[in-house]
């Protein structure tokens, strides 16, 4: 099994790996004498991994075109052998479950290489960095492009692989080179490589979110990635050089997939700019530059160069803004319905207003009529914008490369505003707009923009036959029929057919329809037109009504509008919870359910009947198990339980679920498979079929994985459902495999750190809602979080809001059914030891900071602050804490003599009471001296400890009568 490294080096992709089959023991020489350059002694041949690469789907080219080389890397070790990496360490727990997928570490931040392989005999020994000779396989900049969007999909697996660290961010690289040149986020430029060595080169312009995210990714660079050169290349320039070389790989790529996209020709007779312009679009770039065109080409490359730096700075306080003003109104009122010709027949004309905007606050604005007039100088010379005037005309001269009809504008000593006809209006909505926002412009656009587009009103209406109108109803499902109609719509008004003619009729891009302004895309305004020509009602299954309102393309224009009755209706509106009646609390079920948990319940067995599934997001503290198994105790009062539940959790919850369930709902057979004495075979079938509620871990779910999908099980519930949040892992698959009528996840973060979380976790409550994965991550992933696409943002909310409840405890609607919640704040002050050593830590950290800052590393600055904050909770936690000394604790933390105070309160009124550390080793030292001080019991639960020992805590905690913490 082979752990695979990525370096970028040399602009080139250098990956190596390591061999788990190898001996771990280096070569030693006789009297300790070391060679310069040794072999790695488990260096994979670069044979051996171009053939575990090549087993992968789509890497068979890539790895053909890659060379074989070797590399001299600088790893931790003794003088006879590197140590292995952390991926390493960890294969032998990974190899017994078959194919390996992403690897064990989440971050591409992770410290790659660690003293771990062999610890025991690094123990004894010194540890340094020193050189080490690997083979590698190295792929130019297209091939690497190729290879890293490959390794860089979430179902990416190796059969005898594991992608380390390295690989995965330089993938996440890639990812980024890919849609910078998607959204035209280049410009050309000129690389000088020394000897007439030219090449014509598309280099990334990052902005605003773009700029922020390479900010990221050299924090997050694996030290790995700079292991090539002992006297340490900044992070900075690695990063910079692999996104440069595979943003023009990507922008060629680009081109070439361009139907009838052809290559430009120049001979080298050709003027220089020519020959240029020819390599931006060839396959590798190169420019044959001749000694008379040294001059020539230096000036070039300035040129462009320039460019990109303007185009590269950062934003100041302002920035010029473009305002589309629309029509004026005739007296101040609405105008009648009329194409935008016919008002500019009237001298009605689209106005773009000229202003500077705040970068901290686009509220803020200064149009162009008051910095001429020289309108609240005084405050924008208090916000230090000494010259207004310069600002706004450096902005519109940049800006007139974009915005053509600037020009004319121009010729004016003071330029106010644009004027444009209907269809300059249109292009400036269409084009001009987008352009200008991309480059860092201010661009304001009208309100009714956004939602006045042709689209269907969908109206539907549930059938007599069809159970009953009402949700609460006990039969209704996806494949009732219902009636339904489309009407044609711009935002809230209905067209008629012979409206929507002529419209069709003037086409005009732009009118003013029953007093509001209206964008016609020509596209949809002729799939309108075929649409009229079928008929557009009639009756269709609920299940495909669903869909269409859902936004799953069924239809050639968007549903815009939906309108439906009965049960349909409370399913689409996202808004079932309020809308459904609530379910009292089962007869059966040992307590009573607050409100919001009644509406909770209600909710889950609406979409339980209809065989859906459902995630129920609620903030942690609002009783997701209580809901869980007041909906069990329903089904089993009504004798509508179709069979058990299995439950899949961590491990560390399964004591919890079943103190929960036997004090909720005693009555429910609830059967536990867990452990290394679980039942198999018939003993196994025979307790789940007399059990209402199978309790299992994740870890059980991958291991029994085939045992658990051969029973149909009535519903599956993941608690904690996070745990699932990587699609590609095991424990994800194997939950996905579990047979059921219907799904529930519960998870109080449907979301933690990227949108395919929430893809990973729908793909198991509501298999195939979200379309594939990649097709998600285009649709909705790329444009909401690298582009903040609030299009893209309300078709998901749309999508998924029907299957989410996600309540906090801050909500109107929860906050009223929970008791009052005291929250008192006491300063605790430092003892004077405490303050030394606070004072000496502080000063330490400058001290270090200052040399950090000499020597240009800002990486290693960021990490000197995170580790002194560490470093300054742990004095005002206690001396002992922060020293690791073992001395005494008394009297020597203003915070431990607090905590002392509110302990001796609570045992004087015989109360229990849970404290929370931070720190796992503070607690180690709390429990004693906490028992020994306050004469109660003190248990101490942390991470570690086993689930039986766990258990037998908490019951003694919740059952005892005495005090105790």
């Amino acid at each position: 099994m082979l752990v695979i490294h990525g370096i970028w080096a040399h602009d080139a992709l250098l990956v190596w790996a390591e061999d788990s089959g190898q001996p771990t023991a280096g070569p030693s020489r006789p009297g300790g004498i070391v060679t310069p350059l040794r072999p790695h002694p488990f260096a994979a041949a670069a044979g051996v991994l171009a053939d575990v690469l090549a087993e992968q789907p789509g890497l068979s080219d890539p790895v053909r075109k890659a060379t074989e080389d070797e590399l001299t890397v600088w790893l931790p070790g003794t003088s006879h052998r590197p140590a292995g990496s952390p991926d390493l360490a960890d294969l032998a727990d990974l190899a017994a479950d078959g194919g390996l997928s992403r690897g064990p570490s989440a971050s591409g931040a992770t410290s790659v290489l660690a003293p771990r392989r062999g610890s025991s005999a690094l123990a004894t020994a010194s540890v340094a960095l020193a050189p080490w000779q690997v083979p590698v396989l190295a792929f130019d900049p297209d091939a690497a492009l190729a290879l890293l969007r490959v390794v860089g999909q979430e179902d990416a697996r190796l059969t005898d692989g594991l992608l380390a660290g390295s690989m995965r961010y330089l993938a996440a690289l890639a990812a980024l080179a890919t849609d910078l040149a998607a959204r035209a986020r280049v410009l050309p430029g000129v690389r000088d490589g020394g000897d007439d060595r030219y090449a014509a080169r598309w280099k990334p312009v990052l902005t605003g979110p773009d700029a922020l995210r390479v900010r990221e990714l050299t924090i997050a660079l694996p030290p790995l990635c700079r292991a090539t050169d002992a006297d340490g290349e900044s992070s900075a320039a690695i990063v910079t050089a692999a996104l440069e070389s595979l943003t023009d790989a990507a922008v060629r790529d680009r081109l070439a997939r361009v139907p009838g996209f052809a290559l430009l020709a120049a001979s080298q007779a050709a003027p220089l700019t020519d020959r240029w312009a020819a390599a931006l679009t060839g396959p590798d770039g190169r420019l044959a530059i001749a000694s008379h065109e040294r001059a020539s080409a230096a000036q070039l490359a300035f040129a462009l160069w320039a460019w990109q730096d303007a185009a590269q700075e950062p934003p100041g306080p302002v920035r010029t803004c473009f305002r589309l003003i629309e029509p004026p109104t005739q007296d101040g009122g609405v105008l009648p319905d009329r194409p935008a010709e016919q008002d500019e027949a009237d001298g009605g004309v689209w106005r773009v207003e000229l202003a500077l905007q705040s970068t901290d606050d686009p509220s803020l604005l200064l149009p162009a009529g008051d910095i001429w007039s020289g309108a609240a100088a005084d405050g924008w010379a208090a916000a230090g914008i000494d010259y207004p005037e310069d600002d706004l005309l450096a902005g519109l001269g940049k800006a007139s490369r974009l915005f053509p009809e600037l020009d004319a504008a121009l010729q004016d000593p003071a330029p106010e505003s644009v004027q444009l006809d209907n269809r300059g209006a249109l292009r400036f909505l269409k084009e001009t707009g987008p352009l200008l926002a991309g480059a860092g412009f201010g661009v304001l656009l009208p309100d009714w923009v956004r939602r006045s587009r042709l689209g269907l009103k969908l109206t539907t209406r549930a059938r007599a036959t069809a159970g009953s109108g009402s949700a609460t109803a006990p039969v209704f499902g996806l494949a009732d029929l219902v009636d339904f109609r489309y009407d044609l719509a711009i935002g809230e008004e209905t067209l008629s057919p012979d409206e929507l003619a002529e419209l069709a009729r003037l086409k005009v891009p732009l009118v003013r329809l029953r007093g509001q302004w209206v964008e016609l895309d020509e596209r949809h305004l002729r799939a309108a037109l075929r649409f009229l020509e079928r008929s557009g009602k009639g009756t269709m299954p609920a299940q495909e009504a669903a869909l269409a309102a859902l936004g799953q393309d069924a239809a050639e224009l968007p549903v815009i509008e939906v309108d439906a009755d009965g049960w349909l209706g409370d399913l689409l509106s996202g808004h079932a919870d309020s809308r459904l009646e609530p379910m009292g609390t089962p007869s059966s079920f040992d307590g009573v359910l607050r409100p919001y948990q009644e509406r909770g319940l209600a909710w889950l067995s609406f979409l339980g009947r209809l065989g859906l599934g459902a995630v129920l997001a609620d903030d942690m503290g609002l009783g997701k198990s209580p809901q869980t198994l007041a909906l069990l105790a329903a089904e089993r009062d009504t004798g509508t339980s179709a069979g058990p539940t299995l439950l899949v959790c961590p491990m560390s919850l399964v004591g919890n679920w079943q103190r929960e369930a036997a004090r909720f709902t005693p009555g429910l057979c609830v059967h536990v498979h867990h452990g290394a004495d679980r039942l198999t075979g018939s003993e196994l079938a025979s307790a789940i079929a007399s059990a209402d509620l199978v309790i299992t871990t994740y870890g059980v779910a991958v291991r029994d994985r085939d045992v658990l999908a051969q029973v149909r099980w009535s519903r599956v519930v993941c608690d904690e459902a996070q745990n699932i949040k990587n699609a590609g892992t095991r424990q994800a698959q194997a939950v996905r495999a579990i047979p059921a009528t219907s799904r529930i996840a519960l998870t109080g973060t449907p979301v933690e750190n990227r949108l395919t979380d929430l893809w990973s976790i729908m793909a198991f409550a509501c298999p195939g809602l979200l379309g594939p994965a990649e097709k998600f991550r285009q649709r909705f992933a790329i444009p909401i979080e690298r582009n903040g696409d609030a299009d893209a943002t309300g078709q998901l909310r749309r999508l998924t809001g029907p299957f989410i409840l996600r309540r906090v405890k801050t909500d109107a609607s929860v906050i009223a059914d929970l008791p009052d919640k005291l929250e008192m704040k006491v300063w605790c002050n430092l003892t004077p030891e405490q303050a030394s050593l606070y004072q000496a830590t502080v000063s330490d950290m400058m001290a270090r900071i200052e040399a950090a800052e000499a020597e240009g590393d800002g990486i290693g600055r960021r990490g000197l602050v995170l580790a002194t904050m560490a470093k300054l909770k742990q004095v005002c936690n206690h001396p002992a804490h922060l020293l690791g000394d073992g001395s005494r604790l008394a009297g020597r933390s203003g915070k431990l003599e607090r905590l002392e105070e509110i302990g001796d309160e609570v045992i004087a009124d015989g109360d229990k009471a849970l404290c929370f550390t931070q720190y796992a080793e503070f607690g180690r030292m709390l429990q004693p001296y906490l028992a020994s001080r306050l004469g109660c019991p003190v248990l101490y639960l942390h991470g570690g400890t086993p689930k039986r020992q766990r258990d037998a805590m908490v019951a003694e905690f919740q059952e005892s009568a005495e005090p105790a913490l």
